[in-house]
């Protein structure tokens, strides 16, 4: 994936980094998450966890999975072409296994349905080696005021 470039990858860095300022926990949980790939209607992205990720058992905090959600769900919905990726009305997040500090986890996000006012998405969360072993999966739901 190196150095390949799609209109929806440059959309959705742009996005990212106009985005990422004005939010402060994503700024502080997500601040080192790379795009690396994007089609419409599909992101993938890496982030190594730090001690910022984790819990007091030094695991992935579901706080921080339940994050990744949100921000996967609205990159998913950016690849789409769309400035503006409305606002959460529903987030699931199911927890299948765990990660520890060190880890490179994969996040895949998906827009099943852009609608006029609703937005679908699916994430998964996955070890970026290890032959991909789920960490977690979920569901988000965006309202898309216009």
């Amino acid at each position: 994936m190196g150095t390949e470039t799609t209109t929806e990858l440059d959309h959705v860095r742009k996005y990212w980094t106009n985005k990422k300022p004005h939010s402060p926990i994503y700024n502080f949980l997500l601040d080192d998450i790379t795009i690396i790939s994007a089609t419409k209607g599909r992101i993938i992205a890496h982030l190594k966890l730090l001690p910022v990720h984790v819990n007091y058992k030094k695991t992935l905090h579901g706080a921080v999975s339940s994050c990744i959600m949100d921000w996967a769900g609205g990159m998913a919905i950016a690849s789409e072409g769309l400035d503006d990726t409305g606002v959460s009305t529903d987030i699931h997040t199911t927890f299948v296994s765990t990660a520890t500090e060190g880890d490179v986890l994969e996040i895949e996000g998906k827009a099943s349905k852009v609608g006029a006012s609703l937005a679908f998405t699916t994430v998964e969360i996955r070890y970026a080696g290890d032959g991909g072993k789920m960490v977690a999966y979920g569901t988000h739901t965006k309202y898309l005021k216009k």
